[in-house]
């Protein structure tokens, strides 16, 4: 007696938990992983750059209901084949809804594949490896794609031109056709930036940009209670000054009438 499996998955839309399932020809069901038992990184600083972009991007699209990011998400291009998948360490798929996802299933998501892909290299990374994902970002419709090495300074960018991956000349200052980012590559290392200019940056750098800001608002609020109070201050004085004058007004006009009292004066 056969067995069916099934595995379960986040719906793209809703964010419930489903099940899906694929027959094949001979009637068996497909079951397409949601792991493929790899360590998302294997050290601190490629963590920090596949972190970084992908959350930047994801800030830049947020208020979009039709862009889905996504970092180390398994992605199966072809109905029915399991056996055929990439794990990006970012990836961007323009035309789909953003959301909770197990694995980015193409033919789930209307056929479209992700259009914009990132690699940062690690140490264990090969030449054969990165070769194989170039040739497969090809051959499965990737717009952009661009790859880093953080450890040797080392930034290289593909783009599709008449239907083929093809490298980007002028590297040093680009801005992404798809994402309209902007990429700034110095021998110091790569430097990106979102479409207003600003730079992009590390959840602890906006942290401490945060507190820098609020540290600077409450000083500013602190000098403006300072001026108030020294205004307040002056406000009192001058109705102090005010009073003595009118009070010496006063003591004036009742000395000159007693005086005019006494005869003494006119």
């Amino acid at each position: 007696m056969r067995t069916l499996e099934a595995k379960s998955y986040r719906h793209p839309d809703t964010g419930s938990s489903v099940f899906f399932k694929k027959k094949t020809e001979a009637g068996k069901e497909i079951v397409y992983p949601e792991s493929d038992g790899k360590p998302m990184t294997d050290n601190t600083e490629q963590y920090k750059w596949i972190v970084l972009i992908k959350e930047n991007l994801e800030t830049m699209f947020a208020d979009s209901h039709d862009v889905f990011v996504a970092a180390d998400l398994l992605w199966y291009p072809l109905e029915g084949n399991n056996k055929i998948s990439a794990a990006p360490d970012v990836m961007v798929a323009f035309g789909r809804p953003g959301g909770r996802r197990g694995s980015y299933i193409q033919f789930k998501e209307d056929n479209i594949p992700p259009q914009v892909v990132f690699e940062i290299l690690s140490p264990s990374n090969t030449k054969k490896e990165m070769k194989e994902k170039l040739e497969f970002y090809d051959r499965h419709g990737v717009e952009e794609y661009y790859l880093y090495d953080p450890d040797r300074i080392i930034f290289k960018g593909w783009i599709r031109a008449e239907k083929k991956l093809r490298p980007v000349e002028n590297i040093r200052k680009w801005r992404s056709p798809g994402l309209e980012i902007t990429f700034k590559f110095k021998k110091t290392g790569l430097r990106i930036y979102y479409p207003s200019g600003r730079e992009f940056t590390t959840l602890s750098e906006v942290s401490r940009e945060v507190e820098k800001t609020e540290s600077e608002k409450e000083l500013q609020r602190q000098r403006a209670e300072k001026a108030e109070s020294e205004r307040e201050l002056q406000r009192q004085r001058a109705e102090k000054a005010e009073s003595e004058k009118e009070l010496e007004k006063q003591r004036a006009d009742m000395l000159a009438a007693k005086l005019k009292s006494l005869g003494i004066t006119e």
